[in-house]
């Protein structure tokens, strides 16, 4: 892996933990799209391992839960708001 690909990755796990952690405060759905999307490559590069690390490759899926989830709370609140 050259140094390209080790900054690129850095450059992902730094945004998709920095949007995680605002989604946590903010309680954004979007922030948590932006960290599932983020997230991705991070997953995929970690896959290919023969041990336990290949179940990183799981976390996009389940940050796409946790998404829809947010989102649809968000979206009950809105209608709770307009009456």
């Amino acid at each position: 892996m050259g140094w390209k690909n080790v900054i690129i990755m850095a450059t992902f796990i730094i945004v998709s933990t920095a949007t995680l952690l605002v989604c946590v405060v903010k309680t954004s759905w979007i922030f948590l799209l932006i960290s599932t999307i983020t997230f991705i490559p991070i997953a995929y590069y970690f896959s290919g391992a023969n041990n336990a690390w290949k179940y990183v490759g799981l976390t996009p899926v389940i940050l796409l839960f946790l998404t829809i989830f947010i989102w649809f709370i968000s979206k009950k609140k809105m209608s709770a708001y307009k009456g």
